[in-house]
């Protein structure tokens, strides 16, 4: 049950695509089983990151990851034109570590959200615990806002509590 967590979880959030060596896909399924065991031990849930990252802007994503074989949950806020990674702590929700963006893919994907963000009317937090209220026994492990045909939306991952089902829906901002 844990391997299909880990294959699972791993397809959301580290996303996979065929074409990869050999080499490439041992290793995202390494990743992959590192995440599903870690995420066995978080206390903190999502939607808890995103609030406990607001007092350094507001949230405009987030998702759980494995950084150098760790479990980290990492939130995108934003201050003004300032952007900010947050690493909450997923163990207790305070907030570890912040790092400000400022150049590369992250700055792109940051600006992006921001703009979705900019639109919304409700927050990534509500939209979190209305997917999870309309998926029962389903937890959310990732975040995106983004914009649709000039409207924001968010999508939401979500894995059910046996870690047998994945489900991406895609819930309205404004």
């Amino acid at each position: 049950m844990r391997k299909t967590l880990g294959v699972l979880a791993a397809a959301v959030l580290v996303g996979t695509v065929g074409g990869y060596t050999a080499q490439g896909a041992e290793d995202r399924n390494k990743e992959r089983y590192e995440l599903a065991e870690a995420l066995e031990r978080a206390k903190v849930s999502l939607a808890q990151g995103l609030t406990a990252s607001e007092s350094e802007g507001t949230p405009i994503s987030g998702k759980f990851e494995v950084a150098d074989g760790k479990l980290q949950l990492s939130v995108y806020t934003m201050k003004g034109d300032k952007f900010a990674e947050v690493i909450i702590d997923h163990m207790t929700g305070k907030i570890a570590k912040v790092e400000a963006i400022t150049s590369g893919d992250d700055l792109t994907a940051a600006k992006n959200q921001s703009a979705a963000m900019a639109k919304a009317t409700v927050s990534l937090r509500e939209i979190i615990e209305k997917a999870v209220k309309a998926n029962q026994g389903f937890a959310a492990v990732r975040v995106i806002p983004s914009l649709k045909e000039g409207h924001p939306s968010a999508e939401v991952s979500l894995i059910n509590d046996e870690g047998e089902e994945l489900k991406v829906v895609s819930e309205k901002l404004d």
